[in-house]
């Protein structure tokens, strides 16, 4: 059993569950050598890269992935805006899959925790449907958005830069100095996102190059992947140790690390496995 592990205390997925005592895990690896800040300094963080952005004039532009980020994001700013710590700017969801999938957490509101079912419930559809916010649907809404003159989020796929609706934000947004492009994930080697992250100052978006001259931010506090701590918890939490462990879904360094702790605290033969390499798991 295994994969992605997600993490715990999240207003809108709900906690990973631990098993009894499984004898071969599959476990993810993205964080394995870091931990994630603390929620407050998420929320701080948030707060500073959007006033900042909007006194200066410009745009938000966050690469999201469709299905928990961007929800946990929208309810997140929806919780700013109503205590104003964020001014009221409109906040496009500009994400034909984040649209949908929004649709199926709003009939699904059982599996908020208590706080945000709550809101949904007494506050008009909040977090997800409240009037600052807009789902954008059609392509050309998608590119009117660009001849917006005014302050704005706008949150779009894909989460890496990758492909989707969010690349010709990026290629309006990145050459000007009052934006910010906001990263809330993790960036995988060669993305285009990772690109960015790592500083470049030139990058192609849709074969043109462009001159990034715009903010670039992160906070990796968003991420649904559990850190170092999250996932070191978790697998403590079996009844009994796994014989073998595969770690998968990350970068050969943080896979090593995690690797090291976890032949240490559990005793178990830890693999971090090459693509096509086989394994026999009982002889």
């Amino acid at each position: 059993m295994g994969g992605d592990l997600g993490r715990p205390a999240r207003a809108i997925l709900r906690d990973p569950e631990t098993p009894a005592a499984p004898e071969v895990l599959v476990l993810e690896s993205t964080y394995g050598d870091r931990l994630h800040s603390k929620d407050d300094e998420t929320v701080e963080g948030l707060v500073a890269i959007v006033n900042k952005t909007v006194e200066r004039g410009g745009r938000v532009v966050v690469p999201a992935f469709a299905v928990g980020r961007t929800q946990e994001l929208v309810a997140m700013l929806h919780d700013l805006t109503e205590s104003e710590r964020i001014p009221e700017v409109p906040i496009f969801v500009d994400s034909p899959m984040a649209k949908r999938a929004t649709s199926i957490f709003v009939h699904h509101p059982e599996c908020f925790d208590d706080e945000t079912f709550a809101a949904f419930r007494e506050k008009d559809g909040a977090p997800f449907g409240f009037k600052r916010l807009r789902y954008i649907g059609s392509p050309d809404e998608s590119r009117a958005l660009n001849d917006r003159k005014e302050p704005c989020l706008i949150i779009s796929a894909s989460g890496m830069c990758e492909g989707g609706r969010v690349l010709h934000h990026l290629q309006h947004a990145l050459g000007n100095a009052k934006n910010t492009v906001l990263f809330v994930g993790y960036q995988g080697e060669g993305t285009l996102g990772r690109r960015l992250r790592d500083g470049a100052e030139v990058v192609n978006v849709y074969g043109e190059p462009c001159t990034v001259r715009a903010e670039i931010a992160a906070l990796d506090g968003f991420s649904a992947h559990a850190d170092q701590h999250e996932i070191l918890e978790w697998v403590g939490g079996f009844a009994s140790p796994p014989r073998t462990i595969f770690l998968v879904h990350g970068d050969l360094a943080p896979a090593e690390t995690l690797a090291k702790l976890l032949r240490e605290r559990t005793g178990a033969t830890v693999h971090i496995p090459e693509l096509g390499q086989e394994f026999d798991l009982w002889e």
